[in-house]
């Protein structure tokens, strides 16, 4: 399986939001997504377990939702709905308009149950109260409907098919996105999974800051999602650990890249706590239109599939720190001495060279160049590796332009030398 790249096509300083077209965009209202996280978070709805009364009305409520929205049902015999046991997804489908690549689709998911009224296997406690969930995952159910509606408003449909995805079962152990990738439904079959996008409890934004889990499963990744924070302009941590904790770990056990969206744990996880007055809506909003500019773009995406990274697996804090850890010495002398940059390659993100050492009183440290910034152009030309980033600054001029991946903002640094 592969995912589509569009750093190669287009230089760090193109707005994925621009794909995505700003009518689109501002169609994502938080008043529009509290209303869907109000309605599922309910106490009628009673935690929303999957399987059960409150689950299956949490379904029903989904579909009356998407019903409006023009999209074609994706599920069993030309409904929304994907039956296993006692449970149901909810599949809908926006068709591409490019022959040449509709049968290619990106998954944009979210799970809709939750644990119901709790107990010692599911709950932080107390339990038998109702588990209202409204972070978990009413906010990502609301975002994924928000973007689906916010797609109706694009001038055209994008190149490549999306298919919006609401997976029942995840608290049981990712039932819903299993069941999906081991048999899927006639109307999806023959499509292409080229990447996914779960989006897991958005609905706790603190500090503007976005987890994102993932994101080294294809190579460019992060600078795909770095152009595409350029609306948002969230803070990214990029978390290396993959594990079965949602519904991303699914299409990576299929070898389907996928990114996951998190603002993050707090004391209410898993508790009847997890509230609806808690929710912050700006936070919902501004992920949800991150996941606009980003499906947007790799939908349109003119690059051919790229494919699953299966050194991701293996990779962890570790790894990272390992990769990331600033060094006494430049591992580029050449540029030292011109520049005091001193980079690490990186294998998971070839295009993205990594700031490890910066020289005391050097262009680099005087125009303002931190440890662990990404340099992703030299004065508006992508850098393809290392090696070319090298070649550049060599050749560069007097006064240099560098784009930056700063914890996923990007920012321009302007270098002045007399050498």
């Amino acid at each position: 399986m592969a995912f589509l790249m569009l750093l190669a096509s287009a230089s760090p300083s193109m707005y994925a939001a621009e794909h995505a077209g700003a009518t689109a965009r501002a169609s994502i209202q938080g008043a529009d997504a509290s209303r869907h996280i109000a309605a599922l978070a309910d106490d009628a709805f009673e935690g929303r377990e999957g399987g059960s009364r409150g689950g299956r009305a949490a379904g029903a409520y989904i579909v009356s939702a998407i019903e409006k929205l023009g999209l074609k049902p994706a599920g069993d015999a030309g409904t929304f709905y994907q039956r296993f046991g006692s449970m149901r997804n909810i599949l809908c489908l926006l068709p591409g308009s490019d022959p040449a690549v509709a049968h290619e689709a990106i998954v944009v998911c979210a799970h809709y149950d939750h644990v119901g009224y709790g107990n010692a296997n599911n709950s932080h406690g107390p339990t038998g109260f109702i588990h209202n969930g409204a972070d978990d995952n009413a906010s990502g159910v609301a975002g994924v409907i928000e973007v689906a509606e916010a797609f109706q408003h694009l001038p055209s449909r994008p190149r490549r098919s999306i298919l919006f995805a609401f997976w029942d079962g995840e608290e049981k152990g990712l039932l819903g996105s299993y069941h999906f990738l081991r048999s899927r439904p006639a109307a999806v079959a023959p499509l292409a999974i080229v990447f996914s996008v779960n989006i897991d409890m958005i609905g706790r934004l603190r500090g503007e800051r976005l987890e994102i889990f993932g994101a080294r499963t294809a190579e460019g990744l992060r600078a795909a999602l770095v152009q595409a924070n350029a609306g948002a302009n969230l803070e990214f941590f990029f978390d290396w650990k993959i594990a079965e904790d949602s519904d991303h770990y699914a299409f990576i056990t299929a070898r389907i890249p996928t990114v996951m969206f998190h603002t993050g744990l707090h004391a209410q996880y898993h508790r009847p706590s997890d509230d609806m007055h808690l929710i912050n809506m700006h936070g919902v909003e501004s992920v949800a239109r991150l996941t606009l500019d980003f499906v947007s773009a790799l939908a349109d995406d003119p690059v051919a599939a790229r494919p699953f990274r299966a050194q991701s697996r293996s990779e962890s804090s570790n790894t990272r720190k390992a990769l990331e850890q600033s060094v006494p010495a430049a591992v580029i002398p050449a540029e030292r001495g011109r520049w005091g940059i001193g980079t690490r390659a990186d294998p998971g993100e070839p295009s993205a060279p990594v700031v490890v050492r910066i020289t005391p009183q050097s262009p680099a440290a005087n125009g303002g160049l931190s440890l662990g910034d990404r340099v992703l152009a030299i004065d508006g030309v992508a850098v393809s590796n290392q090696s070319d980033m090298v070649n550049k600054l060599r050749i560069a001029g007097a006064n240099t332009v560098l784009d930056i991946d700063r914890k996923g903002r990007m920012i321009q640094l302007k270098m002045t030398t007399d050498r």
